[in-house]
């Protein structure tokens, strides 16, 4: 069985790209949304963990919708003084770890400063 494709914007990053360019030629990053506001069913201590998130998190996308409810609900238990548990906090390593928010997975997360243009970012 073959290996899976590498997306192509991390393809750029770690420099796959460069090194076999016939290979990544076509391929095309999809497409995104990014994130909108919260859900309506969180309560004020969730809708301030979602903003949290957005603000900290700028590369987060619409698609990622589900796992920032659960994460904003959890974060908003422990903004509101809950006693959310041990299980809930590692759950919530967890998916921050999968949404590039820890420093560790931090470094695996490229964006553009502000200033630069999307293709100018891209290219090498």
């Amino acid at each position: 069985m073959p290996n899976p494709r590498t997306p192509a914007a991390k393809a750029r990053v770690t420099g796959a790209a460069a090194k076999n360019p016939q290979r990544h030629r076509d391929r095309k990053d999809p497409k995104g949304t990014p994130l909108g506001k919260p859900s309506a069913f969180l309560d004020e201590h969730g809708k301030s963990a979602w903003e949290g998130f957005k603000r900290e998190l700028p590369w987060l996308m619409e698609s990622d919708r589900a796992i920032i409810e659960v994460c904003a609900k959890v974060r908003g238990g422990l903004l509101s003084g809950e006693d959310v548990g041990v299980s809930k906090l590692n759950m919530l390593q967890t998916m921050l770890s999968k949404l590039g928010a820890t420093p560790a997975d931090r470094t695996r997360i490229a964006i553009a400063d502000e200033d630069e243009e999307e293709d100018e970012f891209f290219d090498s």
